[in-house]
This record gives structure tokens, sequence and C-alpha cells, in this order.
């Protein structure tokens, strides 16, 4: 039985840390054994990497994306072995969406974690390291940027463009060094109470991730894609897919489109959300949903204290 007010919502690069999930891995069979299941995927420790490494070695593209993958997975099965029922809808932020494709059944865990291993290579090697910039933009209307980007791409100053819209007056611009740094002057200049770079090094969904969307199509031709068991609204969209063809095609297209969350949970609360379980490491999610639409309740999962609260909390009034 799914719970019908409820959602689940993965996260994406960002959220990752050195010693995540300890607790949990402490607790539960299915986190162990999910983390056993990636490392003999990839053919390195997970485990070891994610308590004991370093945290630039985490913060790599290509291990990052596995790390966080495997860390939802991980907390969706541990949810379910603690008797957590199934939620109404599911989405994820960027990478966040491979996690919600493998929760809800559309895709094997071993090929997603191999997959996103891959599309963490394609992002990062297509655009130069040092070419390409992303910076937050705090407290300016949505169009604004919009339109400041487009006034900077004009001027000559190179391709830039709002790539996240994670929530009202939070939007993440991205694209070629120069043309980051520009747009960042002229959106200061526009009132945006701050603008700040991002520690990554390349612009992830710009149109310069083309090649990489190249690269990604032909690795996810080679894949199997089920329709999902839980509906998953994505990020290029805001809609749900059943057709696997369609939801091959979307997987690629995210890559270099904007990652459009504030229109994801917008498209749950239309369905009657009121619930959201964020499945993974941190509240990042969590934070970002509250100010999209302040009537959600917002749950967490990554420790067992959480885990059991979630549990309580989206059974209460179901």
């Amino acid at each position: 039985m799914a719970l019908a007010t409820t959602a689940f919502v993965f996260p994406g690069q960002g959220s990752q840390k050195v010693g995540m999930l300890a607790a949990a891995h402490d607790a539960y069979a299915a986190v162990r054994a999910t983390f056993e299941e990636a490392s003999a995927a990839l053919g390195y420790d997970m485990w070891d990497l994610v308590q004991n490494g370093e945290q630039d070695a985490l913060n790599l593209t290509a291990t990052t994306q596995p790390v966080l993958l495997t860390s939802s997975v991980a907390l969706w099965r541990a949810w379910l072995e603690q008797g957590g029922e199934g939620p109404a809808v599911m989405a994820g932020h960027s990478l966040g969406e491979f996690s919600a494709l493998v929760c809800a059944g559309a895709l094997d865990f071993a090929d997603a974690v191999r997959l996103v291993r891959q599309r963490g290579e394609f992002m990062q090697s297509a655009v130069p390291v040092g070419e390409g910039a992303m910076a937050a933009i705090i407290g300016l209307d949505d169009d604004a940027i919009v339109s400041i980007c487009a006034e900077v791409v004009a001027a000559g100053s190179g391709e830039v463009a709002a790539v996240n819209f994670n929530s009202p007056g939070q939007v993440v611009i991205a694209g070629h060094t120069a043309a980051v740094d520009a747009a960042v002057a002229a959106l200061k200049e526009a009132g945006a109470k701050r603008a700040m770079p991002l520690p990554v090094s390349a612009p992830f969904h710009t149109v310069l991730m083309k090649p990489a969307g190249e690269q990604l199509a032909g690795a996810v031709a080679d894949i199997a894609i089920a329709a999902p068991s839980v509906p998953v609204i994505h990020n290029v969209h805001c809609q749900s897919e059943q057709d696997p063809e369609q939801i091959r095609e979307l997987l690629v297209r995210q890559i270099y489109s904007p990652v459009q969350w504030t229109g994801c949970v917008q498209a749950m609360v239309e369905r009657g959300v009121d619930k959201v379980v964020e499945c993974g490491p941190g509240k990042v999610l969590s934070g970002l949903n509250r100010r999209i639409d302040k009537s959600l309740s917002s749950f967490s999962l990554e420790e067992p204290d959480s885990l059991k609260a979630a549990r309580d909390g989206v059974a209460a009034n179901a």
C-alpha cells in the first residue's frame, strides 16, 4: 500500500560528507548489504571510502555520484526493512533522479551505480577544469536571473544560464567562468542579496554538457529500464513517465537541461502530497521544500532516530 499524501525525494551532489550514515550502517542490515553490493559493482570498498577517505576524494564527481546513489538506496531499503510503507510519488534532484528510479524499480541498482559513475566522468570531462563555473544566486526573481544571463551571453562573454531552480529566490547559474563572473556582477547590481561561487569545476546542466549527454546516451542505451512502480517526477519537465524509452531520453536530456526542482515539488503538491521524506544524507532538500511550500511536513532518514520519527510521522493521519 502506498501512502497517498507522502513523497520521497532523493538528494543530489553536495549532500556527501565523510562519516555519513555511520549509525544507519550499524543499525540496519539493508544499509550494510547495499554498500557491499555497490562495492562489488565498482571494484573498491565504498564504505571504507565514505568513512575513512578524504573529503576531496569524496567530492570528485565520478565518486560522489555512485556514493550518493548508494546512500539513498541503502536508506530506502532500511525504510522498507523497518516496515515503512511506499510513497505515492518520488522525485530526485539531478543525480537523485537516478536514485528515485532505482527505488521505484525502473533501474537495477548495480546497473545504476556503474551508470552514474560514468555520468560523473562524462560530466567532468565535458569542459576542461577551470573553464566552467557555477554560482548560487539568492534573493532575486527567477525571470530577472534568466534575463540577465541572456544579456551576458548576448554581450559575447560566453555561455551562462540559470540551471537549478531550487526554490523561489534561490537559483544556481552555470557556464563559462568569465560569463558566470560577468553574470554574478550584473546580478549583484540588479539587487541579488548574495551571489556565491560554488566549489565545483564543471558547469552542470548547461548546453556545455551536450558532449556528456551524447556519451551518456550510449551508456543508457545498454541498460534495461522498466516502467516505475511509483510515479517519478522528472527534473526536465516536472511530469512522470511510464514509458521506459521516454525515461531513457529524459535521463540524457537532464544532464544539459535545467533542474526544475521548484516545479517538481509543486507538481507533487498538486497530487495531494503534504509530507515529504528526504531519502539520503543531509537535509538540503527539506530546506528547499519548505521555501517552495510552507505547508509541507519534512522528514529525513539518515539517522535511526530520524527514520523512526519519519515512519511515525508519515503514518499519522495516513
